[in-house]
This record gives C-alpha cells, sequence and structure tokens, in this order.
C-alpha cells in the first residue's frame, strides 16, 4: 500500500501551530521529521511495512517489565530495617543494596542499547528479562548481607540490560501519533514505578509479616517475570535477519569500558553522599571528567575506522533530541528527589510507618499515571508546550506544598494533597512528551542507543538530584529541625525543575524563531 503524499500543513511534533492560516514549511536545514498517518507505513520503519497488528499486546509486556525494573529502584528502601534485623546486614552492606542497583543499572544503559540495536531487541529483552527475574530469586533467597548486595549488583546489570529495548520496541512498532501515545503509557509506567515503590513496599511488608516479610520485596518479581517472559516470545516480534546473523557489527568494547568507567566515577561518589557526604570519594569526578576526555576522541577515531562507534555524536545534531537529553537529566534530578526528601520526612520526622507514608503520596502518582497518558497524545499536536506546562504545573504544585508544611499542618497527607496532585499531573505532562520529543527523529536502527543515553542521562540526574537534596536536608535538620528540613530541601527540588522549565522554554523559542524563518523563506522564494 503507498503511503499518500502528506498535506502541507501537518507540523513537526516540536513545533507550536504556527499563526494564521500560512502551512508551516519544514526546517531546511533539518531533516523533515513530519509524522505519518498511523494508518500507513512508517518510512522510518524497514521497507515501510504495515505496524504489526500485535503492537499494543507487545507494549504491554514492555511496559510490564519495565515496571518491575524502575519499581526496584525505590521498593527496597522501606525494607532495609528488616533487612537488618532479619540478617544481620551491616550499615555499608545496606548502603549497597540500594547504590549497587542503581550504578549497576546506569553501567550498562549505553552498551544495552547498542546491544539491541546491533544484535536484536527481542534477543536482548528476553535475556536481560530471565536474568533479572532469576537474580530477583537470588535476592530473596539471600542469607547474609554479601549475597544480597552481589545480587543487587546483578540484578542492576539485568535491569539496565531491559531498560533501552523497551524504547527501542517503541521506536521499531509505532507510527506516526501512535508513538507519542505508546510514549505516554511508557511515562505512566515511569512515573507510577518510581512514586508508589514505597507504597508497594509498605503492603509488601506488611502482607509478608515476620522477619523474613521484606523478601517479598524480591520475590514479588517472580510471577511477574514470568509471564512478561511467556508473553514476550509470544507476542514480540521476531527480530530481523540482519540483526540475527549475518555480518557482525563490531562492538566497540573500549568505547563501552570508558562510558561505563565515566558513569560509575561520576556516580558513585553522588550515591554514597546521600549517607554521608564528607566521606564520599569526591575525587572520582575528575576520574570522570579524565573518561570523558578520552571518550570523545575515541568514539570518533571508531566511526572514522568502521563506522559504528558505541554513541554516534550525530545523533547529538538531530532536532529535539539533545534538548530532550538535557531537559531530562534537570528533570529528573528534582522529580525523583522529591519522593526522597518527603519520605524521610514522614517516617522519621513523623513516625510514618511505610505504608503511611506512600499513601501520603499516592495523589501524585495518581495525578502522573493520568496526565501521562493524555500528554502522549498531546505533545504530536502541541509539541514541546505540553512539557512546559507540565513544568510549570508541577513546580506551582510544590511551591504550595513548601507553604502549606511551613504552616506545620496536623494532618500531613491530607494537607498536601491537592498540591501534590497538581505536581503529579505536571509530571505526567513531562516524562512522557519529552521522551517522544528527543526520539521522535531518531532513526529506528539507532534508537536503542539513543534510548539508553536518555536514560542514562536519567540516572545521573536522579543521582545528583537526591545527592543536593539529601546535603541540604540534613545541613537544614541539624540547624532547623525536621520542618525546616523539608522546606528548604524541597526549594532545592523546585530550583532544578524551574532550570528544567528553562530549557524547555529556550527550546519552544528556538522552535518558533525555526518556523518563521522556514516561512520567511518559503515565501521569500516564491513558492
Amino acid at each position: 500500500m503507498s503511503t499518500p503524499p502528506r498535506r502541507a500543513d501537518q507540523r513537526r511534533p516540536d513545533q507550536p501551530p504556527p499563526g494564521g492560516n500560512r502551512p508551516a514549511q519544514p526546517d531546511p536545514q533539518q531533516p523533515d521529521s513530519r509524522q505519518p498517518d498511523s494508518r500507513q507505513p512508517d518510512p522510518q520503519r524497514p521497507g515501510g511495512q504495515e505496524p504489526d497488528p500485535q503492537r499494543w499486546r507487545a507494549l504491554a509486556v514492555c511496559l510490564l517489565a519495565g515496571f518491575m525494573t524502575l519499581l526496584d529502584v525505590t521498593i527496597v528502601n522501606v525494607a532495609l530495617p528488616s533487612i537488618q534485623r532479619d540478617i544481620g546486614a551491616t550499615t555499608a552492606e545496606l548502603s549497597w543494596v540500594v547504590t549497587g542497583y542503581a550504578l549497576a543499572f546506569g553501567l550498562v544503559l549505553v552498551s544495552a542499547g547498542r546491544l539491541g540495536d546491533d544484535l536484536g531487541r527481542r534477543r536482548m529483552f528476553l535475556i536481560a528479562l530471565a536474568l533479572f527475574t532469576l537474580t530477583s530469586a537470588l535476592a530473596g533467597l539471600a542469607p547474609d548481607g554479601t549475597w544480597l548486595v552481589v545480587a543487587r549488583l546483578l540484578q542492576g546489570v539485568a535491569a539496565g540490560l531491559l531498560n533501552p529495548q523497551v524504547a527501542g520496541f517503541i521506536q521499531q512498532l509505532f507510527p506516526g501519533r501512535e508513538r507519542g501515545k505508546a510514549f505516554g503509557l511508557f511515562g505512566a509506567v515511569v512515573g507510577l514505578s518510581t512514586a508508589v515503590g514505597p507504597l508497594l513496599g509498605g503492603l509488601l511488608l506488611q502482607w509478608g509479616g515476620g522477619a523474613g516479610g521484606w523478601r517479598w520485596v524480591f520475590y514479588v518479581n517472580l510471577p511477574l517475570g514470568a509471564l512478561a517472559l511467556v508473553l514476550g516470545l509470544r507476542l514480540l516480534p521476531r527480530d530481523r535477519p540482519a540483526a540475527r546473523g549475518g555480518a557482525r557489527k563490531p562492538l566497540d568494547a573500549v568505547g563501552a569500558v570508558l562510558l561505563g568507567g565515566a558513569v560509575v566515577s561520576l556516580m558513585l561518589p553522588l550515591v554514597l553522599s546521600e549517607h554521608d557526604p564528607a566521606t564520599a570519594p569526591w575525587w572520582l569526578i575528575g576520574v570522570a571528567v579524565a573518561l570523558v576526555a578520552v571518550f570523545v576522541p575515541w568514539e570518533r577515531a571508531a566511526k572514522r575506522r568502521h563506522g559504528h562507534p558505541l554513541v554516534d555524536f550525530a545523533l547529538l545534531r538531530t532536532r529535539g533530541y539533545s534538548t530532550g537529553v538535557a531537559l531530562g537529566l534537570v528533570y529528573f534530578a528534582g522529580f525523583t528527589s522529591i519522593f526522597f526528601v518527603l519520605t524521610l520526612f514522614l517516617q522519621q520526622g513523623h513516625g510514618y510507618t511505610p505504608l503511611q507514608a506512600g499513601l501520603a503520596l499516592t495523589t501524585y502518582s495518581v495525578g502522573g499515571a493520568t496526565a501521562a497518558a493524555i500528554g502522549g497524545r498531546l505533545v504530536g499536536r502541541h509539541g514541546r508546550v505540553v512539557v512546559v506546562v507540565g513544568l510549570a504545573l508541577e513546580a506551582a504544585g510544590l511551591v504550595v506544598v513548601d507553604l502549606v508544611l511551613r504552616g506545620a499542618p496536623e494532618r500531613i497527607g491530607l494537607a498536601i494533597a491537592l498540591p501534590m496532585l497538581v505536581a503529579g499531573i505536571g509530571n505526567g505532562l513531562v516524562i512522557a512528551p519529552n521522551q517522544t520529543l528527543a526520539l521522535h527523529d531518531v532513526p529506528p536502527r539507532q534508537s536503542g542507543t539513543a534510548a539508553g543515553v536518555l536514560q542514562t542521562g536519567q540516572r545521573i540526574g536522579s543521582a545528583i538530584g537526591i545527592s543536593a537534596a539529601g546535603a541540604v536536608f540534613f545541613a537544614a535538620l541539624g540547624g532547623g529541625g525536621w520542618d525546616h528540613a523539608i522546606t528548604t530541601s524541597l526549594l532545592v527540588t523546585i530550583g532544578l525543575i524551574l532550570l528544567a522549565l528553562v530549557v524547555g522554554l529556550v527550546d519552544l523559542v528556538q522552535g518558533r524563531r525555526r518556523l518563521r524563518a522556514a516561512e520567511v523563506e518559503h515565501v521569500g522564494s516564491g513558492a
């Protein structure tokens, strides 16, 4: 079936509606990114073939697996006291139970995306999912702290191998506006998994009961992982022959080591500073800078040698991608630190149980999940405006939360419910639309790598935000008590979200200037 001609007034997803009745023209210096009708073959898809009829079911499998891996970033936090009592884990081991997962997760994201692009996403997805399920069982069976730390490191590697394949499948399977809807659902999963981790962890601890109740925080992944594996074997599209065999593209192993070392060297002092900033190995940030300084020329040389670097820096020239990476990094620094400081405030400052603390933050999760699905539909029509509105809403909601907490209300959860709902709606309008815009013009053959870089930025941003907000929280706690600590640290999170808003506004203004310049050129050419 042939693709019908595109209408002249069809807009790019990162551009606002043009003024008047003059049709929007594509930027002559940029590739045409107008979205095809989702019912027609996508020209970016191999051979322009029809969309996979089982793509929505395949997406459900991907979202289930992605939810599991992202949930495990936060769900274990509420179980740490129980783990210490049951198996006698040391404070250092407990720290690595949390830190090790985050580090291993971030370590392999980019390499995993490249492997999915080259060897096949289905293969990488199923291998990673099986490994994640197995390591979840090993973590639940842990007889001591050392066993649990090793299991969490392996679990983090599996999560990092899996997540870029989810975004890669969305890019591969969904054409046109459907892609925005699919990313909207993925954004809902990202926000929901981060927000409900403490709540679900508290429920599992209460349900499991006894000294070993914490093990269900890991065992819950076993039936979910088994279900996702069975459905994945049936529903995920088979890898194309070029990805299954034939001429293998060389894996840039040196580049993978350099980038992985840089990511770990940057994240390690940040995540360790959550517990004791004074003893964190801050000198490793210098090592990270040095490794990046070697990585960049190595990748450029690799492209000249065999045309297949780990990261093709041409991606950064793809319209919307570099902005999406930068905005995602800054936004995740603010977004994830909200839950870190509020959980500390509620549980340690006011004696809330993990379940009570999770319930107090439920409205944020509800708002985020609802708005994410809507945002995925809106982004194809309004572009970056959706992200800017979301950031403004979240900043406004958190400002109200800060003001409410300054009044020291007796029923904290009820007092902050409405502004947290507004902030959650803002969250839902940011994550999925930003990811849609960032990856929209990325060729599907590079979508795994592009998603890996994007998600690595999000992991680094999370580490930076939690480190900064945590340092301010504990410094303020020593000087003014719990109420002073939470209101001061919330200002850090608000500042980071406002910084992301500035990034979004700059991109929006530049996009409108490009549109006006294209219109002027179109009129001047006499078209």
